[in-house]
């Protein structure tokens, strides 16, 4: 019998989801692949992965998706490794530069645009790499490991701005061809705009791989990663070149793994505004494993309370 194949996102967050089958009791189960968040989607778009952990908006673009139950990448207030940075205040931005490598960031960043700072700039998707990307545009959007490098680097150095922007100068964090530079943390200003937690990614499967066994063994996986976090740590700071204590505080902190029923709101919440703007085809009703009768989100943004 063939392993089923997962696809994995090579970021340090996504480590201990996986952990179990890396390093764990179920490593060598499954036969693993690594790579960015948008190519996970394509590979189980396509049929190329069993089994991916998709960027959540992809959840409404690829059609008949079973979700794994209680398991996701969330963030409740503040995430530090989605950040939008601007050579101006963020109100200011006519062309934003997103992140290839992203899908669902790329969309959380389209809904602030519109519902928090009221501004409709021109996006255009490039490699990630903030230097070019802000040569080439007022404002961008990185993801993943080199946001949270960029996170580490301004905390000690930035001061608070409008609009929950933390202020630096290019030369503190590595720029200096930047005079100034304004830090949006975009789960923080999901959080500001809507008061709900950000599900950033899921794992998913089609319906007939998607069984009680294999969400036990994805389950356990994570259990294993959470127990071994400062292993995983260790490793990640010697190969990031990173202080373990900033990535310790990061995993335990930032991210958070579960779909309760809070995350479930910010998830529906997310639904709800991307279908407004037009980001998704339509909206889905949520099919979770073991769990049949969640409703589908309303269409209607139910919680978005402030625009300023």
């Amino acid at each position: 019998m063939n392993k089923l194949r997962i696809s994995v996102v090579q970021y340090l967050n996504t480590a201990p989801l996986v952990r179990g089958f890396t390093h764990g009791p179920l490593q060598g189960k499954y036969d693993l692949s690594f790579t960015v968040p948008s190519q996970c989607a394509e590979e189980l778009r396509t049929g190329a992965a069993d089994i991916a952990i998709i960027p959540a908006i992809e959840y409404q673009r690829i059609p008949n998706l079973v979700i794994l139950p209680d398991l996701s990448i969330a963030s409740k207030e503040r995430v530090r490794s989605l950040l939008l940075v601007s050579k101006s205040p963020i109100r200011e931005a006519r062309r934003i530069a997103l992140d290839q490598s992203s899908r669902s960031t790329q969309a959380l960043t389209k809904i602030l645009c519109d519902a928090r700072w009221l501004i409709s700039p021109e996006f255009s998707e490039a490699a990630p790499d903030l230097a070019s990307m802000l040569a080439a545009s007022d404002a961008a959007l990185l993801i993943g490991d080199p946001a949270l490098r960029l996170a580490i680097a301004a905390e000690e150095h930035v001061t608070p701005g409008r609009d929950g922007a933390l202020v630096c100068t290019g030369a503190q964090v590595g720029l200096p061809q930047f005079a100034k530079l304004y830090l949006y943390d975009v789960v923080h200003e999901w959080w500001q705009l809507t008061e709900r937690p950000a599900v950033l990614a899921l794992w998913a499967a089609r319906p007939e791989i998607a069984t009680p066994e294999v969400a036990a063994d994805f389950t356990a996986s994570l259990a294993y990663g959470l127990a071994h976090l400062p292993e995983i740590c260790a490793e990640a700071a010697r190969e990031l070149q990173l202080p373990e204590k900033e990535l310790s505080l990061y995993l335990r902190t930032n991210i958070d793994y579960s779909l309760d029923a809070e995350n479930l709101k910010g998830l529906s919440e997310y639904f709800a505004q991307a279908a407004r703007l037009g980001l998704i085809p339509e909206l889905n009703a949520l099919a979770i494993l073991s769990s049949p009768n969640i409703p589908a989100p309303s269409a209607a943004p139910a919680s978005a309370k402030r625009s300023a």
